[in-house]
């Protein structure tokens, strides 16, 4: 499940705008799941540039584990929350992702994400 939903996050990068129902879905979430979205989202992607040697990923924390698990935990959150299958939440934190790259968010959410990973206990 992790390699699935983290590939599908990782993938967003190149991916192109969400379906109409994923962006409905987003919409109608609390303000929690939005945050828990937004910033398993922005560990995705920093996690994947860490893994590529990126510099500006680099100069986060670590989150190969801590943020996997914080992924893996939020997105099960999410698909209880929503009533999405895997295929729907991919697409949710795919479109996320893609719109925090396109947007250029990482670095203004990272800070904020950090400290919600440090107060989740993972």
């Amino acid at each position: 499940m992790l390699t699935h939903l983290l590939g599908a996050a990782l993938l967003a990068v190149s991916a192109q705008a969400s379906p109409p129902a994923v962006s409905a879905q987003n919409a109608s979430l609390s303000q929690e799941s939005k945050a828990l979205l937004r910033c398993s989202a922005a560990f995705a992607v920093v996690s994947h540039g860490q893994s590529i040697s990126n510099e500006a990923a680099l100069k986060w924390p670590p989150l190969d584990t801590r943020g996997r698990e914080f992924f893996v935990r939020a997105l099960a959150q999410l698909m209880d929350e929503t009533g999405l299958d895997r295929a729907g939440i991919s697409q949710l934190v795919s479109a996320e992702a893609q719109r925090l790259w396109d947007d250029g968010e990482i670095e203004a959410v990272m800070p904020a994400c950090l400290v919600m990973l440090d107060a989740s206990g993972v």
